[in-house]
């Protein structure tokens, strides 16, 4: 049924705009929402954060913790869902500072993601931050965390069937602006 992969810098309202996509989609093809959380409470100001985005959710969506595997629980999804994961850059996040993973565990877990979205037969809609517009890091894990961010996210929106990137508030489909070369 597709994925839209929406993505946009720190309060873009790229959350947001996710939220309202998959509760519309839920609306027309008469789905539950299920809501993929990748954050994990760190420290009191991440914990104001997970409950900001918990109350504004419908009460009847389901919520799945799901900071490391998410490819994994999409393989193993059957229930008929509009699956929304929020967000890459915490999962990213996940796996190199809480699972230490290596280059080649990064690219292996890209290429579950991947796999995972391309075979899902259920709506998905993928929110990611697009970290790679500022000035170049000052350290060399900022800049891995940049860099694979920005791997992450061009693997998913090659895959996705709409691109939307979401600034100051305003959708747009990048998709639809996408210039082929000659």
């Amino acid at each position: 049924m597709g994925c839209t992969f929406v993505l946009g810098g720190a309060r873009s309202g790229k959350s947001t705009f996710a939220e309202q996509w998959a509760g519309r989609l839920s609306e027309l093809h008469s789905l539950p929402v299920t809501y993929v959380a990748t954050a994990q409470s760190s420290d009191d100001e991440m914990e104001e954060r997970i409950l900001r985005h918990r109350h504004r959710r419908p009460q009847d969506w389901l919520t799945v913790e799901e900071p490391l595997d998410v490819a994994d629980w999409m393989m193993k999804q059957s229930e008929p869902t509009v699956i929304l994961i929020d967000c890459l850059s915490l999962l990213l996040n996940n796996w190199m500072f809480v699972e230490r993973c290596s280059e080649r565990q990064f690219f292996a877990r890209l290429e579950q993601l991947v796999a995972a979205i391309s075979q899902c037969v259920h709506p998905i809609v993928v929110v990611s931050n697009e970290v790679g517009q500022g000035i170049v890091p000052g350290d060399p894990v900022s800049r891995q965390y940049r860099d694979w961010l920005g791997l992450l996210n061009q693997a998913v929106a090659k895959q996705a069937d709409s691109v939307i990137w979401v600034v100051a508030g305003i959708p747009v489909d990048l998709k639809k602006l996408q210039v082929e070369l000659p």
